[in-house]
């Protein structure tokens, strides 16, 4: 028989990402959403587009969408009833800015919804995996306080410690989250909780941009998607301070997919990761700019705000050494212009048909 994956979020970016790797691994997927994203997005944020892609795979691909993660019964009963072989949670209000105006929505999906899962999968079987994507938000703008070098296109550390980037030992504490952050380390901390005391295979796959060509990205989360896409259609894009110089490490979903298919394979409790594109893949908002118009031959239009996000990094790249440690099959498989291109490409794509 073959053996039964739940993703939560599975029309998401990493949701139907993770949904077709397994899928295609011959798994049995269970997707759970409901598309709140256009509800916290509206219609630019509908990402049901990704159902259709799932679609072909038949009865190995079932889709739950009147389960709502907030549901604790629903989520008490599905879990037994579905009998998984392992859980991948990537359901989740992504955006920092959003929250602040839907705060109890945001808890109530990160927080309590993150719960309400391990609960259920605990009273089910301790011994299933469950990974967790969380986010780099959960250290808040305290790597704003490493020293900083401005370079002429972007900031960057000035500290050797961070030489590789953000390590898992970084603290999350004393440093302003917004209320989307302090969602997600209240999530972070419960798959932590959940795996040390009642040795549960858990893991929190703490994301720097996870980004590729199924994420429907708006103005408020999806940064180099939505770049990607006000290029092409020649929208003017909003910098929001640090003179644009502000830098993000992107990885492809397919190498998060991959990532967490070796972490099944060899599972470990309360386990956590950096996950991102590391150095290699870092870019600025200006550098991404450039990247962008050398692709589609039409340069860049924005406007500047002198005014950053609250608790926005000016400088985020994931030190992925722990992870390689642990999983040294495991690497970064598509480079900062591979994913460039293929967001490129699928715009186009789907602008012709």
């Amino acid at each position: 028989m073959a053996k039964k994956l739940i993703v939560t979020g599975s029309m998401g970016l990493i949701g139907s990402e993770v949904s077709e790797y397994f899928l295609q691994k011959g798994w049995e997927v269970h997707g759970i959403d409901n598309n709140q994203r256009a509800v916290f997005f509206g219609m630019q944020g509908d990402n049901s587009s990704n159902k259709d892609r799932l679609k072909v795979y038949g009865d190995a691909y079932q889709l739950h969408n009147s389960i709502d993660i907030r549901d604790r019964q629903a989520i008490l009963d599905i879990i037994p009833a579905i009998k998984p072989d392992a859980i991948v949670h990537t359901a989740a209000q992504p955006s920092h800015d959003r929250a602040a105006s839907i705060p109890f929505e945001d808890f109530d999906t990160n927080a309590v919804g993150t719960f309400n899962l391990l609960e259920s999968l605990r009273r089910y079987d301790t011994s299933v995996p469950f990974v967790h994507l969380s986010t780099n938000k959960v250290y808040g703008d305290a790597p704003n306080f490493i020293k900083m070098k401005e370079l002429e296109t972007r900031y960057d550390y000035d500290d050797a410690t961070y030489a590789e980037g953000i390590s898992e030992s970084f603290s999350i504490d004393q440093s302003k989250h917004s209320l989307f952050g302090a969602s997600k380390v209240s999530a972070d901390i419960s798959v932590q909780e959940y795996g040390r005391y009642f040795n549960m295979p858990t893991a929190c796959l703490r994301g720097g941009c996870l980004t590729g060509p199924n994420h429907a990205g708006v103005e408020l989360h999806g940064f180099l998607s939505y770049l990607i896409k006000c290029n092409i259609e020649e929208r003017e894009y909003t910098v929001f301070g640090y003179k644009g110089k502000q830098v993000r490490d992107n990885i492809h979903s397919y190498d998060v997919a991959r990532f967490i298919e070796e972490f099944l394979k060899a599972p470990r409790v309360a386990e956590v990761y950096n996950i991102g594109g590391g150095k290699d893949n870092s870019v600025s908002i200006l550098e991404a700019f450039d990247l962008i118009a050398k692709i589609s031959g039409k340069p860049m239009k924005y406007k500047y705000l002198d005014e950053n996000r609250i608790g926005d990094h000016i400088c985020y790249y994931s030190d992925l050494r722990k992870m390689k440690a642990h999983y040294p099959n495991w690497d970064i498989t598509k480079s900062l212009e591979d994913v460039f291109v293929d967001i490129y490409t699928r715009y186009m794509e789907t602008a012709k048909a």
